[in-house]
């Protein structure tokens, strides 16, 4: 009689999410989404940002205990990738529970043939030093980032970023109209670069999820919000702002002038990679030129908009140059007063980029 193997709340949504975060979701979004109780919702996001942190470190491991190159279908895979991590890196999990949900993971996904296979490798994992091939294994990077990051940076910076990816990010709570806001710290330095005085008015050109938007408002801003998806607005209803859906990429309809603008620009998303890991696995070389195109013409409108003397604050939470400096360069240079980077791994909080644009 074959005895049916339980499956903990935990483990099931950790693959599930895993699985759909390689079609294109986000695992923040979707944990967020789970029902789970606090204890199984704290170790399936252990799982699945350990997971997305050091996917290439398992994936070398899978060889390792495995001594194959074979060809894994993804749900494969993914169950190996959880099971080693499981043993390997996290304290006080039973050794029986990671093998034997494994197993019944991989069968719940109709891949029994694989089930002796995964139960083989995941007997052989154990806690003892291995000899990374290469940078890229060992720092759990694609070697294009890292040698990018090294070209701009610095080999120390460029490690120090790829280091710090591999952390559970620190939190960071901001008090905002009366409740607790968590928002990085480097998201906070943003906002202060636009030098707010009550009364002024912002229009907070890519505004959702509203972080910096409260920060504004904080400072006693009267601001427009904007964003081009209605249901992201639709998470700031609480915030005392006009909001308004509308591309900015296009042209703006506003006939009055602004004397504050922020622009946090929709970007790769390079310097959260300690929250949204998944980014080092999905970005592509040619993405950042799609990137560039929409961030340059989401500048040169909101520079349509600037009242004369007014101050507008470009900003992303990338660390590629196409989607910062190279975009700023598009503003005649005398109006570009002082630019600001924020390095993960040497500063705290995520990596940020500022740049503040003054009309003449």
């Amino acid at each position: 009689m074959t005895r049916t193997i339980t499956i903990s709340p935990a483990r099931l949504a950790a693959f599930d999410i895993l699985l759909r975060t390689e079609a294109g979701g986000y695992a923040s979004d979707l944990l967020r989404s789970t029902a789970l109780d606090t204890r199984d919702a704290g170790l399936a996001s252990q799982i699945v940002f350990g997971v997305l942190r050091f996917r290439a470190q398992l994936d070398f491991l899978i060889q390792h205990y495995s001594g194959s190159q074979r060809k894994l279908d993804l749900e494969v895979r993914t169950v190996l990738r959880m099971g080693i991590y499981q043993l390997r890196y996290l304290e006080r999990i039973p050794p029986h529970a990671a093998v034997g949900e494994s197993v019944g993971l991989v069968k719940r996904a109709r891949k029994s043939s694989a089930a002796g296979f995964v139960n083989a490798v995941l007997r052989k994992v154990d806690r003892l030093p291995v000899q990374w091939p290469n940078r890229e294994v060992e720092l759990s990077c694609p070697e294009w980032l890292l040698a990018r990051w090294e070209q701009h940076y610095g080999r120390e910076a460029a490690y120090g970023i790829a280091r710090a990816a591999l952390k559970e990010s620190e939190t960071y709570v901001r008090i905002s109209l009366g409740r607790e806001r968590i928002q990085d710290i480097g998201s906070q330095s943003i906002v202060p670069l636009l030098r707010l005085q009550p009364g002024d008015r912002l229009l907070d050109l890519c505004a959702a999820p509203g972080n910096k938007t409260s920060q504004a408002l904080d400072a006693g801003a009267r601001v427009i919000a904007c964003d081009v998806h209605l249901h992201r607005l639709r998470q700031m209803k609480e915030l005392n702002a006009d909001l308004v859906v509308l591309d900015g990429a296009e042209s703006l309809p506003f006939a009055a002038r602004f004397t504050r603008i922020l622009l946090d620009a929709p970007c790769s998303g390079t310097g959260t990679l300690g929250r949204n890991p998944e980014i080092k696995w999905r970005l592509r070389l040619e993405d950042l030129a799609d990137l560039h195109r929409r961030q340059v013409k989401l500048l040169e409108n909101a520079r349509a908009v600037l009242a004369p003397c007014g101050r507008l604050v470009y900003s992303t939470c990338s660390l590629e140059p196409e989607e910062n400096e190279c975009v700023i360069e598009t503003a005649p240079r005398d109006t570009v007063r002082e630019t600001m980077h924020r390095l993960p791994g040497r500063d705290p909080g995520d990596g940020f980029f500022g740049a503040v644009i003054e009309s003449v």
